[in-house]
């Protein structure tokens, strides 16, 4: 008893450590001392890192007791609303213009990169410092924190990251060099790894891990498949570097994430429980739901997964969106005749769907010839393995249809009005084409693969951006506070006002890395093509 008491002050702990520390302040805090705890105590079960690797898991997307409000400004009003996956419905009385309108709201922007810190970063340089390089569990918290900072970088662009942990005032580095650290990081995970598979049959840090309940070999195809994602976003850019990258992910003796089962989970048990926070923003608050964009695509493909992402309206039993930016939207006029997202109080979190690994193959077969099979049969097979996530049938007709295109009129579900957004969006049918051009091809794969995304608006935000593709319904309002010029999409959010504050010299420099200000509008080192 005595021992399990110790366990719970340490793991409180750390979990109280990290609340105290922020990127550029309490440097000396991060190492928590567990008073009563031995070291030896420490590593048995792996406690001194495994409750550093669980609060990590829940730090990628944030997960908790209560934390529906702080998932809220780091995913559904940042990458969410930018995807055009939701749109708000309602109003918040602190700020008439806001993210939907491009005119990003500094309490909400800043949140993404603090919590990044606080909630990854530090328990990661936790588990570094108890660590060597040979260990299962660094190479793990590793992945994890890729997974996790290539969505802040990708957010804002320079980022403190590899001089994190060793001053209190932490320099920025350029997006280019933060994609080259997180390749160099992903390849030693995987070389370690795959040594550990290769002698130990045995799951690590099972007791901790809530996505793969410590399955290693299933670890390595995630970071396999993550390592593909990061070289197809520098595609455009540093194609050598990319090409390079992608090989060595598509050819690793491990393989990609290939089945539904391979996805990435965060799952629910008796250790973690949670409110899924799209279920509280969606259903319990009412305060987003499904965009005018998803109603276009998904209505105009009769696409099945459309029952399995959102629900159908309260009032007539439909699936319908509301636009995004509208100008101070009445709650009250929208919820019932709009489609809130599909997820139950209990549900799981996603990380990431093995779906995703066959559209980056189908790109890179069409890059770059890398691949075993036809990028025809890479898209096909990735729509079947993201119909098999969504658990819904009829992948079949739906890949060789070639007559449903996304609806190219719109229509208010409050008043009727109807807005031709024909011109906006990827007019391009399901079926495959061999006789359509790469860029054709291309934009039909981007289609699909921000479908099959669903709900990682981040994700899908960063691809659009990347290719250009799919297009989307316009917001509604672009207005005078917003550093994005009309038709475009937003680039990127600013650095949080607390860098300005506490980082000042550093941030400063980052902002000259960008190339064009610290705006809404200055598009990210990969972002050259649309």
């Amino acid at each position: 008893m005595k021992k399990i008491s110790k366990y719970m002050m340490i793991f409180n702990g750390l979990l109280i450590g990290s609340l105290l520390c922020s990127c550029t302040g309490n440097f000396e805090k991060w190492n928590i001392n567990p008073d009563e705890a031995t070291e030896d105590e420490m590593k048995q079960d792996n406690l001194n890192t495994g409750a550093y690797f669980s609060q990590m898991e829940r730090g990628v997307f944030i997960v908790g007791k209560d934390l529906g409000g702080e998932y809220q400004i780091t995913e559904a009003l940042e990458g969410d609303l930018f995807a055009s996956y939701f749109a708000t419905i309602t109003t918040w009385g602190y700020t008439t213009y806001n993210n939907d309108h491009y005119a990003l709201y500094q309490g909400w922007y800043n949140a993404p990169f603090n919590d990044a810190y606080e909630k990854i970063m530090q328990p990661w340089k936790s588990i570094y410092d108890a660590t060597d390089a040979t260990s299962p569990a660094r190479a793990m918290a590793t992945i994890v924190k890729v997974f996790g900072m290539h969505r802040i970088t990708d957010m804002y662009g320079p980022i403190p990251y590899s001089k994190f942990g060793t001053a209190v005032k932490i320099p920025y580095d350029s997006q280019k060099d933060v994609y080259y650290k997180f390749f160099e990081e992903l390849g030693e995970a995987i070389r370690v790894l795959t040594e550990y598979a290769s002698t130990n049959s045995s799951a690590y840090l099972a007791d901790y891990d809530n996505v793969y309940s410590g399955n290693v070999s299933k670890w390595i195809k995630f970071a396999n498949t993550l390592r593909l994602r990061l070289a197809m976003r520098i595609s455009n850019v540093d194609e050598s570097k990319a090409k390079t990258e992608a090989s060595a992910a598509i050819n690793n003796d491990y393989g990609l994430m290939a089945v539904a089962t391979d996805d990435a989970i965060l799952h629910q048990s008796t250790s973690l429980t949670f409110r899924h926070p799209l279920w509280e923003i969606g259903t319990s608050w009412d305060d987003e739901h499904m965009s005018a964009t998803m109603d276009c695509y998904l209505n105009g493909y009769s696409d099945p997964r459309i029952s399995s992402y959102f629900q159908p309206t309260a009032k007539n039993g439909d699936y319908r969106g509301a636009r995004n930016g509208m100008a101070r939207p009445n709650k009250d006029s929208y919820k019932d005749v709009t489609s809130r997202p599909n997820f139950l109080q209990n549900s799981d979190m996603n990380w990431m769907h093995a779906a995703e690994a066959y559209f980056l193959m189908a790109e890179a077969k069409l890059r770059w010839n890398i691949g075993t099979e036809t990028a025809q049969s890479y898209y096909e097979t990735g729509i079947r393995t993201s119909f098999a996530s969504a658990k819904v049938s009829g992948a079949d007709s739906y890949i060789t249809n070639t007559e449903n295109l996304p609806k190219g009129n719109y229509v208010d579900p409050t008043n009727n009005r109807s807005t031709d957004v024909s011109g906006m969006l990827s007019m391009l049918p399901v079926a495959w084409d061999s006789h359509a051009s790469m860029d054709t091809n291309l934009e039909r794969i981007m289609i699909q693969k921000w479908i099959a995304l669903y709900p990682d608006g981040q994700e899908a935000w960063s691809e659009m951006r990347r290719s250009g593709y799919p297009g989307w319904v316009r917001i509604s309002s672009y207005n005078y506070q917003s550093e994005v010029s009309s038709n475009e999409m937003i680039s990127r959010l600013k650095f949080p006002t607390t860098e300005y504050s506490n980082n000042s010299e550093n941030t400063n420099a980052a902002a000259s890395l960008l190339g064009g200000g610290d705006t809404a509008g200055t598009r990210l080192w990969w972002d050259v093509k649309r």
